[in-house]
């Protein structure tokens, strides 16, 4: 797809205000030559999506969704794919011959950030968090040929709608608590998707009974290292931020977006890098 002149694009939730997307977004844009591109950070809860979506016009692309939009905006899309149908949500709208079409690049920003470092066929995976980012690694894992995961979390009894998205992917999953995860820290991959703080009582914990060979991927990108982080760090172990997958998520949106296969992963890394170093500094 050549420059178009007027062409947009944006990240919508609320708060936005703190999204690396648009530096990810407009690296790219600047290494493809898309001149006539621009992509912004846009405010919207639940009651305004409705309402922007019917007032796209015809220079819009596409957006990029956070939560709790990534849910709220399936019943809104005119077709949705077979994988943000059977997570149960769409970070990615696409505007395309007057529709709007909803994709999930989260599930292959977990998978491209995890085959980074090496981590592509793991024997066996233990989630920690229940909510939309979980059903994501789920799916993730199912894509690196796992069918079956533990799933830790909270509170069991609100995990209803991850355990309804592992039946949808066709994954068996064992349900502990944070409160005694058991024997499910000692499987070869952790996946955290808990913010920041939350998983810092379980650092030492998880540490120690990771495998050798076992790696951590903790979905926070800041602040960086979290405690988790560090602990299995200090052990030796892989660890895997959470950067990697909101570039590599970003980089299929781009591709998704303008239709080009050239997507500069490398200018777009550093400009997140960049502007997460700016912010600790600030």
């Amino acid at each position: 797809m050549t420059d178009v002149p007027g062409r947009r694009a944006a990240v919508l939730g609320s708060p936005i205000a703190h999204s690396l997307s648009p530096f990810l977004h407009r690296a790219a844009y600047a290494s493809l030559g898309l001149t006539g591109w621009r992509y912004d950070a846009i405010e919207c809860d639940e009651a305004g999506l409705a309402p922007l979506l019917a007032a796209a016009g015809p220079e819009w692309a596409g957006l990029s969704l956070t939560m709790p939009l990534k849910r709220a905006v399936l019943p809104l899309l005119d077709t949705v794919s077979d994988l943000a149908l059977a997570v149960g949500g769409a970070n990615t709208v696409i505007f395309r011959d007057g529709a709007r079409h909803g994709e999930n690049t989260d599930v292959y920003g977990i998978v491209r950030a995890l085959a980074e470092e090496g981590v592509s066929a793991p024997s066996s995976a233990a989630i920690l968090g229940g909510g939309a980012t979980a059903a994501s690694a789920l799916a993730a894992l199912r894509e690196m040929g796992l069918a079956e995961a533990a799933l830790v979390v909270r509170d069991p009894a609100r995990a209803g709608e991850t355990l309804r998205v592992a039946e949808r992917l066709g994954v068996a999953v064992t349900l502990r608590s944070l409160d005694d995860p058991g024997a499910a820290l000692g499987t070869e991959l952790v996946i955290s998707t808990l913010p920041p703080g939350a998983a810092d009582g379980l650092a030492a914990r998880v540490a120690a009974a990771l495998p050798d060979k076992g790696a951590l991927f903790d979905v926070v990108y800041a602040p960086w290292p979290t405690a988790l982080a560090r602990a299995v760090q200090d052990r030796g172990r892989a660890v895997v931020g959470g950067l990697p997958m909101l570039l590599h998520q970003a980089v299929r949106q781009v591709e998704l977006m303008t239709g080009r296969a050239d997507v500069p992963v490398e200018a777009m890394r550093a400009a997140g890098e960049a502007e997460i170093a700016r912010r600790a500094t600030a």
